[in-house]
């Protein structure tokens, strides 16, 4: 199915909402790389190569419950940035609040990870496999893998919309 020309989606309207009322969720990523982003996530998933939750100690973890998002799997994306196993992280623009994520990005940038934004939670969650809404993924590394060039085509991508 093809869109014509000029029309608002769901979609647009949620990036234009989910950009009205935080700024702080730079960069988004638009339509077709939030779905080449999700397929990709689908795919790690698969491939065992996500992590998934944003868990930065116990209130974030109480946070996360009360939010309906996803409890704090183990590892989660934290601790692959801390530990240098991340490729690309992946955060939901559409958090509540948002708060709770902002310290990856600063961790990202520290680790030289690149990072998005996509517009949905709840997408996010389906693409990682769950029936939870996730808030943040991890792609980690496995050089064997036969996603690394997807990884690197989608870092590249990531990186370009960064500038």
């Amino acid at each position: 199915m093809s869109e014509s020309a000029g029309t608002i989606t769901d979609t647009h309207l949620l990036l234009l909402r989910t950009f009205s009322d935080s700024r702080a969720a730079w960069p988004i990523a638009d339509g077709q790389l939030a779905q080449l982003t999700l397929d990709l996530v689908q795919q790690a998933s698969h491939y065992r190569q996500l992590k998934k939750g944003a868990n930065e100690g116990a209130f974030v973890q109480k946070q996360l419950v009360v939010n309906g998002e996803t409890n704090c799997l183990s590892p989660t994306a934290t601790k692959t940035l801390n530990r240098g196993t991340s490729e690309i992280l992946i955060l939901a623009a559409d958090t509540s609040p948002l708060a709770i994520l902002l310290h990856l990005p600063l961790l990202a940038e520290d680790k030289n990870v690149p990072y998005v934004y996509v517009p949905s939670k709840v997408a996010l969650g389906r693409a990682c496999g769950v029936s939870r809404a996730v808030i943040a993924a991890s792609i980690t590394t496995n050089e064997s893998s036969d996603l690394m060039p997807q990884i690197r085509e989608l870092k590249n991508k990531v990186e370009r919309l960064m500038i």
